[in-house]
């Protein structure tokens, strides 16, 4: 009873979301069987043609072999984790070099499978953390190489005064191709969905905006160009709202710089105020680090990095003065996003060591997410279930989630509430009932011009036809 129930649940936005690792593992060995990639039948990764007898056409070997397609499942998801030689961190993190190759020239249908999935699941909005730039920023950061000056390495990076022949002039005109990418990636997506239908998918209703995310295992000077072109990114394209900081957490060169990674943070948001930050922070668990880096990164992530959303926070009672900590992300409204298979499935974080009730008691805002629901082979439904069955939620409490991922999430314009956790709505809207069609004009005109309020009704209107639902079932003794 409580599957059907939670699918059928409105469940707001899902704001961690890895695009390339949303996809499940079928949809990319279709893809790359189509566009004639190549594999290496012993590390079962992809690349592109032309193909040898090392690297055979990914089409021909599955031919070949009938064994190869469960291969490539299980070597690109979680899937029968259990069999593999290697810890669940190390797999996890392993499968995107993998299947890279067959994402990269499918952004089209990467967004139509995600937004389908989502509309399925009842979600009104998703976050996509990817990198349209195609590798575009990290190029100019080793052309122009390192300054500790933040500011002058920012306008090199800008305006650079030597551009080899072909190469992009500065980051705004990578950020332009970028743009061009994101048109035509949903141009596809919408095509695919036939959103110009009489029949669209579900999925065309679902918005979606992007977050850059930026790789900081490179080297600094690659890790701050694509901060930087972020930034621009996000103050060219309405479209894009923000930067996060990707990879694992605990890679050495992570570990190494990651105060150097606050502080070109710290700069940036001075440059750039309105552009949202969400950082992965405290995605680590003891024995995976030495304890001295279990200490500070979800601080400094908020108080340095600028952080209004984080990542994860799954170490945060082994942070210097963790009560300290909580009551401060509560007051600062820090939303926490939580992302229990991930967790499960990375770290080996559940049940009573999770610290999602921990941030409930404390009255730190936080939402369900799925991280990389086609990697580790769930969807947002299971992220609910999970609340229910591993934490204990209410339904109350996964409804009050629901809310804050929209509350939160960065897309454009005020919200629909007001006052303390969002208890009361704007005067605009004050009167306006939800489940009906009856609206003031002033609220009419406030959800026209803000499009985080717009969804926020729009949830607030899908609970009330969710419950309605429920209280009849209930009466009619179908439940």
């Amino acid at each position: 009873m409580l599957l059907p129930f939670v699918r059928q649940m409105p469940k707001g936005g899902d704001l961690h979301n890895h695009a390339s690792g949303a996809i499940y593992a079928e949809s990319y060995i279709r893809w790359a069987t189509s566009d004639g990639l190549c594999v290496d039948e012993k590390s079962l990764a992809l690349s592109p043609a032309p193909c040898d007898a090392g690297r055979p056409e990914l089409k021909s070997a599955l031919t070949r072999d009938g064994g190869l397609h469960d291969r490539l499942v299980d070597a690109w998801s979680m899937r029968n984790r259990a069999k593999s030689p290697e810890n669940g961190h190390d797999l996890f993190f392993d499968t995107f070099g993998k299947f890279g190759a067959a994402s990269r020239v499918r952004g089209g249908d990467v967004l139509a499978e995600i937004v389908s999935r989502a509309a399925a699941s009842n979600l009104q909005y998703v976050e996509l953390m990817l990198n349209p730039d195609s590798g575009g920023a990290m190029q100019a950061g080793r052309r122009t190489g390192w300054n500790d000056d933040l500011r002058a390495l920012r306008e090199s990076l800008l305006t650079p005064a030597d551009v080899p022949d072909g190469a992009p002039r500065g980051l705004r005109e990578v950020v332009a191709r970028s743009r061009v990418w994101l048109d035509e990636s949903e141009a596809r997506k919408r095509a695919l969905l036939g959103c110009s239908t009489a029949r669209p998918d579900p999925g065309c209703n679902v918005a979606v905006r992007y977050l850059y995310q930026v790789l900081r295992a490179l080297p600094p000077a690659e890790v701050y160009a694509q901060m930087v072109f972020a930034f621009e990114l996000a103050a060219a394209d309405s479209r894009a709202v923000g930067v996060n900081l990707v990879q694992p957490e605990d890679d050495p060169a992570a570990l190494a710089n990651f105060r150097l990674h606050m502080r070109m943070l710290d700069y940036l948001h001075t440059v750039y105020p309105a552009v949202g930050i969400s950082l992965h922070a405290g995605e680590l668990a003891p024995g995976l680090v030495p304890p001295e880096e279990l200490r500070f990164h979800i601080r400094e992530s908020v108080v340095t990095g600028h952080a209004t959303r984080i990542g994860h926070g799954v170490d945060v009672m082994h942070e210097d003065d963790p009560f300290g900590l909580l009551r401060d992300l509560a007051r600062r409204n820090v939303l926490v996003e939580i992302c229990l298979t991930s967790n499960d499935t990375i770290l080996g974080v559940r049940g009573r060591g999770h610290p999602l009730k921990t941030y409930l008691r404390f009255g730190v805002p936080v939402a369900l997410a799925t991280d990389d629901e086609g990697v580790s082979r769930s969807d947002i439904t299971v992220e609910y279930v999970r609340a229910v069955e591993d934490q204990g939620l209410s339904y109350r409490q996964l409804k009050q989630m629901a809310r804050a991922s929209l509350e939160h999430a960065f897309v454009e314009g005020r919200g629909l509430w007001t006052g303390p956790r969002g208890t009361v709505r704007v005067p605009p809207c004050a009167r306006s009932i939800s489940g009906s069609m009856t609206r003031s004009a002033s609220c009419r005109t406030y959800l026209e011009d803000n499009e985080k309020a717009r969804l926020q009704m729009a949830l607030e209107e899908a609970f009330a036809d969710f419950e309605a639902t429920i209280a009849r079932e209930a009466a009619s003794g179908a439940r």
